[in-house]
């Protein structure tokens, strides 16, 4: 994993506040379970029947039942509950997560969220993206600002099938932390030598940037 990514995911981890029950999605935002205090409050879910997760585990450490929903191994904590997936959607459903973390291949200006098929290429299906979208009480993306052929993944609309509209509060990429208002994408910070003209360029939309000199991460 590349510094910046690595950097992202850290300043993600900063978004999980004590007492919150949070789910991490698939990819990028399984790895925020590393960046938290081993003793920090908080519930960590994941939709394939685990709520308590602790650090992943190489595979020479772990118990390879113990997995998440991206099938990285891992651990428990003191507390730790199994359930089938009825019991961990119906917390999803019922609207007790308060916040979940997910991939993304594109996300609007007017939050839209597009993170589970790329027409022509293979994909598993829905998963459950679908509903934590849709669900939870605050959705926040981590994701690289562009995708391998350097084409933005913020942009004006979406192209990709939709996982759900008008749902995401928050980014994070290698570059910046943006936040999605009324009026589209604002700059809030922005990556450790990273400069306002590329992230500009990367992002296909218009980035509202505030006068105030802005935090780096």
């Amino acid at each position: 994993m590349s510094n910046a990514r690595d950097r992202m995911i850290a300043r993600a981890a900063r978004e999980v506040q004590p007492g919150m029950v949070v789910n991490l999605g698939i990819g990028l935002p399984t790895k925020v379970v590393n960046h938290l205090p081993a003793d920090f409050p908080v519930c960590l879910h994941t939709e394939n029947g685990l709520a308590g997760i602790g650090p992943t585990l190489s595979p020479e450490q772990a118990d390879r039942n113990l997995i998440d929903a991206g099938g990285a191994y891992v651990s428990t904590i003191p507390g730790s509950a199994f359930f089938d997936s009825a019991t961990s959607f119906s917390l999803v459903r019922s609207g007790r997560l308060d916040l979940t973390m997910l991939g993304a291949f594109e996300v609007a200006a007017n939050g839209d969220l597009a993170n589970w098929k790329i027409p022509g290429k293979f994909s598993p299906g829905m998963g459950g993206g679908i509903e934590l979208a849709q669900k939870a009480r605050r959705v926040i993306v981590l994701t690289t600002h562009t995708d391998r052929a350097g084409n933005p993944k913020l942009k004006d609309a979406c192209t990709l099938p939709i996982t759900a509209r008008g749902c995401v509060r928050r980014i994070f990429t290698d570059l910046a932390v943006i936040d999605i208002g009324a009026d589209g994408f604002h700059l809030v910070e922005t990556a450790e030598g990273v400069g306002l003209a590329e992230i500009k360029e990367a992002t296909g939309a218009p980035l509202i940037v505030p006068a105030t000199k802005l935090p780096s991460f």
